[in-house]
């Protein structure tokens, strides 16, 4: 019987491979491959516990390897990602369509055509209606605003001259 084992490793091998397929992960691939390895060395006379630690030893390490290559390569840092929905506010330039009432100087901001109770910034006057702003920050439901001066950034100065 153990002359067939290979069969059984083969088998299971590409059951795995399909199977990855349907998965999420990225994991039963390198079990597949695993499988198939302790197949041939099935194939070539090896005993069960030869093809089980080729099947360990292969489908651990490429699993650990994938992810240090995986990791490395396709790393996620701030500058890669876009960014979407309210994370894209940030930067962003709105028109005050509610002057600012009250003591915490509440309006309201139109950014992307949606509109957002928003409040100036620590050390910003009150909003005024038709005013440029930008969103400086989200929390919540609300955004932090500053006014959008007519002047250039200092680093488009020094372009300029």
């Amino acid at each position: 019987m153990e002359q067939f084992t290979w069969l059984g490793w083969l088998i299971l091998g590409i059951a795995l491979i399909v199977a990855e397929i349907f998965t999420l992960g990225f994991v039963l691939l390198w079990f597949g491959i695993g499988a198939i390895a302790a197949a041939v060395v099935g194939l070539f006379g090896g005993g069960f516990l030869l093809q089980f630690v080729v099947f360990a030893a292969i489908s651990v390490g490429l699993t650990a390897m994938s992810r240090t290559i995986l990791a490395r390569y396709f790393q996620h840092d701030d500058r890669s990602m876009v960014k979407t929905g309210v994370d894209s506010l940030p930067g962003k330039v709105g028109t005050v369509v509610e002057p600012s009432k009250g003591v915490m100087n509440e309006g309201a901001v139109k950014v992307f055509g949606s509109t957002w109770t928003a409040y100036p910034i620590e050390g910003e006057d009150a909003l005024s209606q038709g005013e440029k702003v930008e969103v400086v920050e989200v929390k919540g439901s609300s955004i932090y605003v500053r006014r959008i001066t007519d002047e250039l950034p200092e680093w488009r100065r020094e372009l300029k001259d």
